[in-house]
Formats: C-alpha cells, sequence, structure tokens
C-alpha cells in the first residue's frame, strides 16, 4: 500500500541561538522533597478482583458467587467473569459452588495467625465434644449468611447431616435461630426475605410472623432449643456468643432420644464458653 509523507515542508535553518542555562533554585538543607503525585491509572478490573480475593479470603469454609457479589457491590455477571478468571489462574478454586483460596493466593498470603486462630477454636470444640458428649459447632452471621465454620464430632457423636442447605434454613435449626435472635428485626426480615420460611418436618414454625414473635422472646444470653424442626430424630441447642456487631453461636445437638439431656448439655457448655470467653473473642473472625 502507498503512503502519503505528510510531514510539514521544511523550513530554512534559523541561527543557533547561545543558550543560557538557569542554575537550579538550591533546597534548604533540611527540607523535605516533596511527594511525586500518585499515578492517577487505575485498572478497575484489577481493584474489583483483589475485593473479590480478600472477601474470598474471609470465608475459609467457602462462598457461593452470590454472596460474593452482593458482599463487595458487584454485578453478578461481572462477579461470575472476575471468579472464573481467578479460578483459571489459580487464585481461587471451585468447588460444589462455592469459591475458596487457590494455591496461588496461598501462597501470596500470610494464614499462619489465622490457622493459629481456627486451631485453637477447634481445640476447644474438641474438648467440649468430649466432656459434654455431644458434636459441636462454631457459626457466624456474616454478610448476610449464615457460616458454620467450625465442627468437632466423632464416630460417638456423630454431627447432624446438613440435608437442607444450612445457610438457607436459619428459621429452622437452633444454630439459626440464635444468630437470627441477635440481629434487629431489619436484619432479621432481610434474611427471611432471601430465605422465605419453609416447613422441614411437622414440627417446622410455620411462617414468618411466628418466626418472628418467638424469636422476639429470646433472652439476650439465653440458649436457644429446637427439637426436630430441621430434621427428625434431632434436636440442637444453641448459645449466643455476641462480640461487638458480630453474632456467632456455639451448638450441640443430640438424638431425639436424649432431649433430656439437651438443657443440662447446652447449660454446661455456656458455663464453658463463659470460662474461655475471651479466647473466643480474639478468635471470633477465624
Amino acid at each position: 500500500m502507498a503512503t502519503v509523507d505528510t510531514a510539514p515542508a521544511k523550513t530554512p535553518a534559523l541561527p543557533a541561538q547561545p543558550r543560557t542555562r538557569t542554575p537550579p533554585a538550591r533546597r534548604p538543607s533540611g527540607m523535605a522533597v516533596p511527594p511525586q503525585p500518585a499515578p492517577t491509572t487505575l485498572i478497575g478490573s484489577v481493584q474489583r478482583a483483589m475485593r473479590l480475593l480478600e472477601t474470598v479470603a474471609a470465608h475459609p469454609y467457602g462462598a457461593p458467587a452470590k454472596q460474593l457479589a452482593r458482599a463487595t457491590g458487584l454485578a453478578l455477571p461481572t462477579a461470575y467473569h472476575l471468579l472464573r478468571t481467578l479460578v483459571h489462574e489459580g487464585y481461587l478454586r471451585r468447588d460444589k459452588g462455592l469459591f475458596f483460596l487457590g494455591d496461588a493466593a496461598e501462597r501470596l498470603s500470610s494464614s499462619g495467625a489465622r490457622e493459629k486462630r481456627r486451631g485453637r477454636v477447634a481445640d476447644m470444640l474438641a474438648h467440649w465434644r468430649d466432656s459434654i458428649g455431644a458434636p459441636m459447632y462454631y457459626a457466624m452471621y456474616r454478610d448476610g449468611e449464615i457460616e458454620v465454620l467450625c465442627v468437632a464430632d466423632s464416630r460417638e457423636s456423630p454431627a447432624a447431616e446438613e440435608w437442607a442447605d444450612f445457610r438457607e434454613t436459619g428459621h429452622a435449626h437452633a444454630i439459626g435461630q440464635c444468630l437470627l435472635s441477635q440481629l434487629d428485626e431489619g436484619a432479621r426480615r432481610e434474611y427471611l426475605a432471601r430465605y422465605p420460611v419453609q416447613a422441614l418436618t411437622p414440627y417446622t414454625v410455620r411462617d414468618s410472623d411466628a418466626l418472628l414473635r418467638r424469636l422476639a422472646r429470646v433472652r439476650r444470653m439465653e440458649p436457644v432449643t429446637e427439637r426436630q424442626e430441621y430434621a427428625l430424630g434431632t434436636v440442637c441447642a444453641a448459645v449466643p456468643i455476641t462480640v461487638g456487631a458480630t453474632a456467632a453461636t456455639m451448638a450441640i445437638s443430640l438424638p431425639a432420644h436424649q432431649a433430656d439431656r439437651l438443657l443440662p448439655a447446652a447449660q454446661r457448655l455456656q458455663t464453658e464458653i463463659g470460662r474461655h470467653l475471651g479466647s473466643l473473642t480474639l478468635s471470633i473472625s477465624i
């Protein structure tokens, strides 16, 4: 293809003019060098990806794309696109619809302190499992979701089977009811708008209004119990742990034929939590 020269015609060279050098201004001794202006070009997609990584890192037991999009304020299609890219690059991994930090992110992060806190809580749960004789659960209400963060069970004390998603059935199990009881009514209604009450067993609370009335009657530090509302053959109790604005709980479950043990076991757990509240407070965000 032919090219067209669009450079301007050359003009006659002018005589060279003598240059005068202006000496640089001297900076008074001890005066700090002013900071250089920060670059103004930021890559928005990188910022959004980093927010997603930070949010996933705060959920060691995984989080679904919808929850991550809501927590980061991203549109769901944008979140999906970024999550797929981060999975492809190894910074995230996906398992059964939940996203976790991948090997590449783990190499970048310093997770020793978090692992130490998580291990401290796991050790406490295991000790109480053996001394109380019931499986133990530790859960939090975070980013609008119910998250079971740690479970300690054994062959002798097996955990309740999660046959219906714990995140979506907080109205039915003691863990969810205990966490919801620690929220204000607006937050409770917001959760129930996303996860409406549904009958899981013949004993499940029938509607949102009945549940809200029940939650309003729960005393501040009172254990919450449910009997076969989530699963037939299982009874549960949850003890509230409130640290600032954070709602958390530790819970136990028992087979229904041991229902007479439920309240004494919950009261013993509450006593143990009171003795170790300082350690739990430090580990509340594992």
